[in-house]
């Protein structure tokens, strides 16, 4: 009874242990941020972790306004660009990857098997700037927006695909079958059953993928350039350009764009793990 009561208190302090480094990794930064973005000029400067010497709502409200504002309101212009892109390109990736991956599983025939090996190319080569961007001009998408979709859809297909790959052997063929029998088709097949069934997964590719594009700084900065296209990404480049030395004003810029990832996550939280495991336990 001791050893049992000895081994739990261990447990215990190992797990609080774990709590703690984990609070200290993730939310001391994002705390450092917050706090040096209600400052003054003088106080972000000096780096400190500590309150602002005198909270004052109006310096809160003056840091977020200039943010908002500044470069004919070149923030909101950026939310509203990578919302666009982020939502578009999302929708894209679910409707095209749900369905190669259908076919991919169920099929079982030499196609599949090609299909399998550009998949896993497509997640071993890397990206090249060049030849993308010469394709761009060809078909007259080079500086759009919807090109940065094409390209975002293009990079995040593989590791997609790969996440409904692995969920779908989780539904069993019969269903199919039993679907097909009382007079369902292809199409309603697939968008009426299959992919309700699908829920957890989608959420999981939902979520790392709207982070990856939302937070995506390379294609962007290559293929939308232009203060007009900027995306969040850039609007940071560009906005600690012109205020590198107004930290307060640098660090409520990180805060507000901060604010749709955090919220995108709390939504999907629950749903992210039930996907990633689902999807591993068969392939």
């Amino acid at each position: 009874m001791i050893g049992g009561k000895g081994k739990k208190i261990r447990t215990v302090l190992w797990q609080a242990f774990a709590v703690f480094i984990t609070i200290f990794i993730y939310l001391i930064p994002f705390y450092f941020v917050v706090i040096n973005s209600m400052k003054t000029k003088k106080e972000a400067g000096l780096m400190a972790i500590s309150f602002p010497a005198e909270f004052s709502l109006t310096q809160i409200f003056e840091n977020y306004r200039e943010v908002l504002t500044s470069s004919k309101y070149l923030v909101l212009r950026a939310f509203k660009n990578s919302i666009l892109l982020t939502v578009i390109s999302v929708c894209l990736i679910i409707l095209f990857t749900s369905l190669l991956a259908y076919i991919i599983q169920r099929r079982q025939d030499g196609l599949s098997k090609f299909l399998n090996f550009l998949i896993l190319a497509g997640l071993i080569v890397p990206v090249s700037i060049v030849p993308t961007y010469r394709l761009l001009q060809s078909i007259h998408l080079s500086g759009t927006l919807f090109g940065l979709i094409l390209v975002e859809v293009a990079t995040q297909t593989s590791f997609a695909t790969i996440l409904f790959r692995g969920y779908f052997p989780n539904i069993p063929r019969e269903l199919d079958e039993a679907a097909v029998i009382d007079g369902c088709g292809p199409v309603k097949l697939f968008f009426k059953i299959m992919l309700p069934l699908a829920k957890p997964v989608i959420s999981t590719v939902i979520v790392l993928t709207a982070l990856h594009i939302y937070n995506d700084f390379t294609n962007p900065l290559y293929f939308l350039p232009g203060s007009k296209n900027a995306t969040i990404q850039l609007s940071i480049y560009t906005f600690y350009g012109m205020y590198e030395s107004s930290w307060n004003l640098i660090f409520a810029d990180v805060v507000l764009i901060s604010i749709p990832v955090l919220i995108l996550y709390i939504i999907f939280n629950k749903r992210i793990e039930a996907g990633m495991v689902s999807g591993a336990v068969k392939g």
